[in-house]
This record gives C-alpha cells, sequence and structure tokens, in this order.
C-alpha cells in the first residue's frame, strides 16, 4: 500500500500483484507525484511537535500588546514581529512621517516663489511700456478723470504687485457687472511693477470701465504718515524674524510647523498687504470702496455690496459661514493671536470667528471718524514691547484687534474663502453661489502647486489670446 498525492487530498491505494491500481486511485500518477510513508511521517510528527509552541508564543504576544498598547489595534499589527523587524518597521513609520513634513514644507516654500513665466510677463511688459506710445497713454483718459472722485460711481480697490492677477480681478468683476459703466478700479502698486500694470490695463481695452494705476511713489505722503509706515514695517519685519527663528529651532515632529509655515509667508512682508490700515490715507477724496484682493474672482454682480448699510460700521465682512453653526471661514481669533499670553487672554475670545479680508466694503468717511489706525499702532508697539509674542506674522492679526467692534457682517454667499489650502472640501454648488471665491492659502491658482479642479474657475478670465500670455507661457 503506498500514499499518493492528488488535488483532493492524500489518498490510500492498493497496489494489486500485477502492478495495476485498485479503483480509488489516480490511473495517471506517476512516481514524481508519491510520497512514500517513511518520508511523510517524520514531517507529520514534527508539525505536532512545532504547532502547539507556535500557538503558545502568538498567545504570549497577544497579551504582551495588549499590556503595552493603549489599544490592541494601535500597535498589533507591527507586535508579531520581534527584534529587529519591528525596529525596522518603526524606522519605516519615521522615514514615511518625515517625508510627510518635507512635503509640506517644500509646498509651502512653492508658493513663495515667483514663477518664470510672470516675471516673462512682467518684463515684456515693461519693455513695451518703454517701446510703445500706447503703453504709456493715460490711465484713465482725460474725460474719465472725474469720475475717479465722484460718489455716485462704485470705487473698487486692488493693492497688488501681481499684474495677471489683478487682471483676472478687473476682468471677472467687469463680465460679471450688470452696468460696467459704473465700475472705477483703483490699482496700487510698486515702483517695480508700476510701468508693467500700467502697460497692461493701457493696452487691454475694458468696456467702460475706469481703471487708474498709481505707484507708492507717486504718493506724497505727509511726514506722520511716513514715519507711521517706517514704525509699522519695522515691527513686523521683526515680528516675522522672530518667529523664523523660532522655525529653526522647532522640531519639525512637533504639527505646529505648519502655523511657522504660514506665518512666513511673503504676504507677512509684503508693504503692500500692510497699507491696508492707511486706506483713508491713499483715498483721501473717497468715502466708500469695495476692497479686493488680488487673489479672488468675480462670479455675479457686486455692485450692490457698496449699496449696504453697514450700520455705522467701518468695514462689512464675511463673520459667519456657509459651512454651519460653530464653523469660521476665516478661521479663530486663536489662529492669530497668542491666548498663552495674558493681555490677548484678558482681552479677546479664542473661540470667535474672525472675519475674512479679501472681499470687504470699506466706509472710509467712517473710519476717518475712528481711531482704528491709532490703535493699530499702539498694539504694534505693545507687541514689541512683549517681546513679539502676541501674535503671529500677518495682516489680519493685527487687524482683528484694531478693528474690534466696528465690523458689520454680510451674507456669506457674498464671500467663499480657502481654495489655496490643501483641506479645503467646498460643494461644488457653494462656490457656484458664491459672488466671489478667494484663493486664500498657499496654493494660488496661478502657481504649479495650484490646484487643477478649481483652477478651471479662474482660468475662465485669463486672456490667453494675448501675445504677451502666449510669448511667456502662462498655464492654462
Amino acid at each position: 500500500m503506498k500514499f499518493y498525492i492528488s488535488t483532493t487530498g492524500i489518498k490510500r491505494v492498493t497496489i494489486s500483484s500485477s502492478g495495476s491500481a485498485v479503483k480509488g486511485s489516480p490511473p495517471t500518477a506517476t512516481a514524481s507525484r508519491r510520497i512514500p510513508s517513511r518520508t511523510l511521517l517524520p514531517v507529520v510528527l514534527l508539525l505536532g511537535i512545532a504547532l502547539p509552541f507556535l500557538f503558545v508564543r502568538i498567545a504570549f504576544l497577544v497579551l504582551e500588546s495588549a499590556a503595552a498598547c493603549s489599544s490592541p489595534l494601535d500597535c498589533i499589527g507591527w507586535r508579531f514581529f520581534t527584534g529587529d523587524d519591528a525596529s525596522m518597521l518603526l524606522r519605516m513609520e519615521h522615514r514615511v512621517k518625515s517625508a510627510r513634513q518635507r512635503e509640506s514644507i517644500f509646498w509651502h516654500l512653492a508658493s513663495h516663489g515667483v514663477p518664470k513665466s510672470l516675471h516673462c510677463l512682467c518684463l515684456k511688459l515693461a519693455e513695451e511700456y518703454a517701446v510703445n506710445s500706447m503703453a504709456r497713454s493715460l490711465l484713465p483718459p482725460p474725460e474719465y478723470v472725474s469720475r475717479l472722485s465722484d460718489p455716485s460711481f462704485h470705487h473698487l480697490v486692488l493693492l497688488t504687485d501681481n499684474v495677471l492677477a489683478a487682471s483676472v480681478v478687473v476682468s471677472s468683476t467687469i463680465q460679471n457687472s450688470a452696468n460696467p459703466g459704473k465700475l472705477v478700479f483703483h490699482i496700487v502698486t510698486d515702483k517695480k511693477t508700476y510701468t508693467p500694470m500700467h502697460a497692461w490695463f493701457a493696452i487691454n481695452s475694458l468696456k467702460s470701465a475706469v481703471v487708474e494705476v498709481k505707484g507708492l511713489h507717486q504718493y506724497d505722503w505727509s511726514q506722520e504718515v511716513n514715519v507711521g509706515v517706517k514704525q509699522m514695517l519695522e515691527i513686523h519685519r521683526l515680528i516675522w524674524k522672530h518667529n523664523y527663528n523660532n522655525l529653526n529651532e522647532e522640531d519639525f515632529e512637533y504639527k505646529g510647523h505648519k502655523r511657522y509655515l504660514e506665518a512666513l509667508s511673503p504676504s507677512s512682508l509684503s508693504l503692500l498687504n500692510h497699507l491696508r490700515i492707511y486706506i483713508p490715507e491713499l483715498f483721501p477724496d473717497l468715502n466708500k470702496i469695495l476692497f479686493l484682493d488680488d487673489d479672488i474672482v468675480v462670479q455675479h454682480d457686486i455692485a450692490s455690496l457698496l449699496e449696504l448699510d453697514l450700520k455705522g460700521k467701518v468695514v462689512g465682512a464675511v463673520v459667519n459661514s456657509w459651512c454651519g453653526d460653530g464653523c469660521c471661514p476665516g478661521r479663530k481669533y486663536r489662529d492669530y493671536l497668542n491666548f498663552s499670553h495674558p493681555i490677548i487672554s484678558s482681552n479677546f475670545d479664542h473661540d470667535r470667528c474672525a472675519w475674512l479680508y479679501g472681499l470687504n466694503v470699506f466706509d472710509i468717511e467712517a473710519w476717518r471718524r475712528t481711531n482704528i489706525t491709532v490703535t493699530y499702532h499702539q498694539w504694534l508697539e505693545l507687541s514689541l514691547k512683549s517681546g513679539l509674542a502676541l501674535w503671529h506674522p500677518g495682516v489680519l492679526p493685527p487687524s482683528l484687534i484694531a478693528f474690534e467692534g466696528h465690523v458689520h457682517p454680510i451674507d456669506p454667499s457674498w464671500h467663499v474663502a480657502g481654495l489655496g489650502y490643501q483641506s479645503t472640501e467646498i460643494h461644488r454648488e457653494i462656490l457656484k453661489d458664491a459672488a466671489v471665491i478667494h484663493f486664500s492659502g498657499p496654493a494660488k491658482p496661478w502657481l504649479e502647486i495650484g490646484f487643477p479642479e478649481v483652477r478651471s474657475i479662474w482660468n475662465k478670465y485669463v486672456s490667453f489670446s494675448n501675445k504677451f500670455i502666449r510669448e511667456c507661457r502662462l498655464m492654462g
């Protein structure tokens, strides 16, 4: 009698004296498939001895895992590995965490640079300004100069050094306006961007809307304002440097490093961003304006915002959110101010919703009757005396304090922000219904790290047929 291996297991087959198999045996079994009983028996005995020890070992490992972990599920996945295996898995896990931290750092660094295509656009427009008299033509034309201070028109303000972004803001606002002839755009930029900005709007017609482009070098700053601006920028620079030094010493295993990265963005040192607190001085002839950030797209007519009654307040802004009760569209005070400092914790509520910058109605006449700008400077000086630890770098933290009690909430559908953050998940219908969508966050739509699913909204208003944009190969 011999044993044969078949697909259904081991079969016993009796071989007759003639050598033929008895019924039930595999008729085509070959010698290579035969396992003699003297070979199989040691294997069975070995398994019989080893299996009980293996089961005991597994039981001890499970008990050890339960004792060492807060939850067996937390580490049962690697507890069955011993010695070098567990160490190897821990090292691999550490490398994965480090790679994620580096990805986050590189992602933020990528948001800080100026793409070659945008630099190319500025250079070509500056050259056009030098060789083409049309690019140097007056903005606005002389027949429209009276509109610049006429309160019957709708005045919109941009402070930016990004030509392409400014063109999208202006283009989207005009295309979605019920009465573009009532729009007057006041664009303020720095000295290096003035010529390309002027050239762009001089050679690109805008239907019946009016555009004014001014450089900061064209303002006749009073001595008092000039001193105040220099002091303000110096304190902001010191706050930025303070956080930069902390970032160098920061252990990147700590999840709070993202806060430092966001705080150290170029916007934290941008002169144009910080000059928002001087809007009354920048526009002495205006009484009410609509302020627009350069990373927005206007999808509906926004003229009615300028006719909104602010109930005596200075600024109209989105405070509550489309995402429901307890959800803050602009984060909370604790995300901007340092509540571990007693000066902050004794004066403000850390759970309070911060209002959104980016689409704001400013009653400049009401602003001039307040001490908002003075309060802003007082808190900057207090921050300096307190070791620069009252808030994180940026435009909004000191503005939250200075405008305290002067904010009138507007409907959340006017302004949906946060499209430049990785974790943003905004329903498509909410985006469609929003009057203004705001690419706040590092992933701007003109950068390679911009999100394709929302960049398409921005691209609709980019003039890809323009020869300068084609030559500079701006992404579509």
